[in-house]
């Protein structure tokens, strides 16, 4: 029979880690198509978007309108930030679905998700922030990149769909052809 678990002295498993990093490359996707889709404005990514955005709004009211735009990783990962962004999670606990869970935000909502723009959250931080933003009009640049992206990618898929057509009806042309020259 397996011992009591410890935590503290739980040893990482790569295969573990690799699952949590893919699911939270996933949500990260699925959020920016959402961005690509739907005004940030009118977005709703839970059903308790108005608690939450209240409840950020009162934990953290040092932080105005252009600081969830931007958001300071250094300060997050002081004592006080993280004392404080831990009593805000815990309010969730039994509300959000995998509200400890890791997710990958963009530090800067005027940019796309990157290397230099992502840093790791739980997904209750997440959802706090990007509401915030999203209310806020932060995200709005943001909406405007992914759907250009968007765009050139539903361009390119037409262009090489013509593509093809044109390179079959070219070789049916040439079969045609042939079998007129036999």
């Amino acid at each position: 029979m397996a011992g009591k678990f410890d935590p503290q002295n739980a040893q990482n498993l790569v295969e573990i880690e690799k699952q949590f990093a893919v699911k939270a490359v996933e949500q990260a996707q699925t959020y920016w198509n959402l961005l690509s889709l739907v005004p940030p404005r009118t977005l709703k990514l839970t059903a308790y978007d108005d608690e939450i955005y209240a409840h950020v709004q009162d934990a953290f009211p040092e932080i105005k309108t252009e600081g969830w735009g931007k958001l300071d990783e250094d300060w997050m990962k002081t004592e006080d930030g993280k004392k404080r962004w831990r009593d805000f999670c815990i309010k969730y606990e039994n509300k959000i679905k995998d509200y400890n869970f890791g997710s990958l935000i963009r530090t800067d909502a005027a940019g796309e998700y990157g290397e230099r723009n992502t840093i790791f959250v739980t997904r209750i931080q997440f959802y706090a922030i990007e509401i915030a933003r999203n209310r806020l009009g932060l995200n709005d640049g943001a909406h405007e990149i992914a759907k250009k992206e968007k765009a050139e990618e539903k361009a390119k898929k037409e262009a090489k769909k013509k593509e093809r057509e044109a390179k079959k009806a070219k070789e049916a042309k040439e079969a045609e052809n042939k079998d007129e020259l036999s």
